[in-house]
């Protein structure tokens, strides 16, 4: 285990990141780091801009998509300074398909973008969530939207039925409009409107013709993407991937000092008992010559010639 973390919870994890390691995730959520200011930036006039994050492929593995939506209010979240509730928001963000966040999604996936768009308001950002069926969205998290906007849906199927009910229920009702029937009405270009007012309280719906945009519609093919990409302010500021220290590697590098200090130490003991042994046995060897005169003196006592030694040294001494 790790911590309170069983080794089976770190098992799942582990496999939870390898699936977005092979999805592209390593790279995707590489160096250098996207910077939100950059999202927020005004032109000479004062005017934001719109940016545009071409997910045609990064949709192909919802996974890695829903982590990243689920990365990127977080971080505003966490980063933007508390504004209160501003006339205008400083920034609106429209995530297109939005089902992809919240399709198999953990309960604790979605109390957690529940919490973001009930808070990030008072950050200044605005966050609209777009899908085709109402019933994509969990209703924790629909109950916190304040603008809706619904477009015609068709009632073919019970699920269909259900829908068109379920999005009627969620506009505050106009006792001029019939809404549940009017959704299934709808032309093309027309939607059922209802925004906050100034109190904060739901306006009621209204039908609505929809002003249809002056740009593109559709995907812009890759020259025009290629052009718009190298006349940007930023072109190449995110285009050379930068291989910084992970932590892991710090901490390996750590791990790795740590044991060739500690190898350096049990080294430098071993020499020291080393060079003290040798040094005793040194001493050894030169009081090894007595020793040896004494047990061949002993071991000739018993002898006719150790007798003599013996006597011989008594003499001495007993003379001296």
């Amino acid at each position: 285990s790790y911590g309170n973390v069983s080794s089976a919870s770190i098992g799942a994890i582990q496999r939870r990141l390898l699936v977005l390691e092979q999805q592209g995730g390593e790279q995707f959520f590489g160096e250098p780091a996207l910077d939100l200011w950059d999202m927020m930036r005004t032109g000479a006039h004062g005017y934001g801009n719109i940016n545009i994050l071409a997910a045609d492929k990064l949709m192909m593995t919802p996974g890695l998509y829903a982590t990243f939506l689920l990365w990127l209010i977080s971080e505003l979240f966490e980063n933007l300074p508390e504004v209160g509730d501003l006339d205008k928001p400083r920034m609106v963000f429209f995530f297109d398909e939005a089902h992809l966040l919240f399709d198999d999604a953990p309960d604790v996936l979605v109390e957690k973008v529940e919490q973001v768009v009930k808070l990030i308001r008072s950050k200044g950002v605005g966050i609209y969530f777009i899908t085709q069926n109402p019933l994509d969205i969990p209703d924790a998290v629909l109950g916190q939207l304040g603008n809706r906007i619904q477009h015609a849906l068709r009632a073919f199927t019970p699920r269909d039925q259900k829908a068109v009910r379920a999005a009627a229920q969620t506009f505050r009702t106009n006792p001029d409009l019939d809404t549940e029937a009017t959704i299934t009405n709808l032309g093309v270009g027309e939607a059922l409107v209802s925004v906050l007012e100034d109190k904060g309280i739901p306006g009621i719906v209204q039908r609505t013709l929809i002003r249809p945009p002056q740009s593109l519609i559709g995907p812009a093919n890759p020259s025009t993407v290629s052009d718009l990409l190298r006349t940007s302010p930023f072109a190449g500021k995110y285009d050379r991937v930068i291989d910084r220290e992970s932590a892991y590697e710090l901490l390996e590098e750590r791990a790795k000092k740590a044991l060739e200090a500690n190898l350096q130490s049990e080294l430098s003991q071993a020499n020291a008992k080393a060079a003290k042994k040798a040094s005793a046995g040194r001493g050894r060897s030169r009081q090894g010559v007595g020793e040896t005169m004494a047990k061949s003196i002993a071991r000739s006592i018993g002898s006719r010639l150790g007798t003599q030694i013996v006597r011989g040294l008594l003499g001495s001494l007993f003379r001296g």
